[in-house]
């Protein structure tokens, strides 16, 4: 009988001691960006990975999330598991009525997907898939524009890891898919490009008309700075908020793979958003309502 060795971990865990911010959030507000791992015996990662992660329990993150004061979540399938989405569907089926975080995901999904596979993502609340456009080995565009044509009908949105930077033609891709578009991490540019970078220009223009929504996540990915605050990001997520507030949204990324910084405190994240949405209107839009729109959840009264 062969027993089950797991991989070690290539990269560090999230802080397993999450701080409450300097402020309450708004209620109902969503954490929009976050990955579950593990374990590895029941969820095993496939062989091509880039990194391999230790265990990202649902508890440990339903701990983070009644920390920092969020009510709803939204898990996003990462690399590690390929279109093998089980981690994350599992914690979805597994919710009872009456839950104290209302869940959705966003799956990756190969081309060659049943309808009735897709139906049964969408009754378990899965609202968008994933497409990698920052990474070797993705799909072609091609097949990006088939998949969302198919998931169109089902009133999901496409969701781009991509470097706006380095992305040619990005505007007339993107918004040529029949769904909503969403860009993740700020754009995934480097901070030090700013927002007089070409490919955040458009971005930028994107948000504003409202074809494409953004998350306002990882500033830490992109910044010269090792901790909060983040100050070379401030420019850049202040011109998307002011482009279009309605088309902005926030998540904590937990629990943080391969960074190039320090694994942060999450409290320190929801802060940095604080200070740069002082407005309560504002960050009431982006934490509740427009989650709430995106993903389905029901309004906030």
């Amino acid at each position: 009988m062969t027993t089950f060795s797991p991989a070690e971990p290539t990269i560090p865990g999230a802080d397993p001691s999450p701080r409450k911010p300097r402020a309450n959030l708004p209620a109902g507000s969503c954490d929009c960006h976050a990955h579950l791992f593990g374990p590895q015996a029941t969820y095993p990662y496939q062989a091509d990975r880039s990194y391999t992660p230790p265990d990202a329990s649902e508890a440990s993150y339903r701990h983070l999330l009644r920390t920092l004061g969020f009510q709803r979540a939204v898990l996003v399938q990462p690399s590690v598991y390929g279109t093998d989405n089980r981690r994350m569907l599992d914690t979805l089926a597994a919710q009872a009525p009456g839950d104290d975080i209302e869940w959705r995901g966003v799956a990756v999904v190969d081309p060659s997907i049943t309808d009735g596979e897709l139906d049964r993502m969408n009754r378990l609340g899965i609202k968008g898939i994933r497409i990698n456009l920052v990474f070797p080995g993705g799909i072609s565009f091609k097949a990006v524009e088939a998949l969302a044509q198919r998931v169109h009908d089902f009133g999901w949105h496409v969701q781009f890891l991509v470097d706006v930077s380095r992305f040619e033609d990005l505007e007339r891709k993107l918004t040529g898919l029949p769904t909503a578009v969403v860009v993740d991490h700020i754009g995934h540019l480097s901070a030090h490009l700013g927002t007089s970078d070409a490919g955040f220009k458009v971005l930028r223009n994107m948000v504003a008309s409202g074809k494409a929504w953004v998350k306002l996540t990882g500033p830490n990915r992109i910044s010269s700075y090792a901790q909060a605050p983040f100050l070379d990001v401030d420019p850049m997520l202040r011109a998307l908020v002011d482009a279009n507030s309605e088309r902005c949204l926030f998540g904590t990324d937990w629990p943080h793979v391969q960074l190039p910084t320090p694994i942060p405190n999450d409290g320190d994240l929801v802060d940095e958003f604080l200070r740069l949405v002082e407005s309560p209107s504002l960050r009431r839009r982006i934490l509740v309502e427009n989650p709430a729109l995106l993903y389905g959840f029901a309004p906030q009264l």
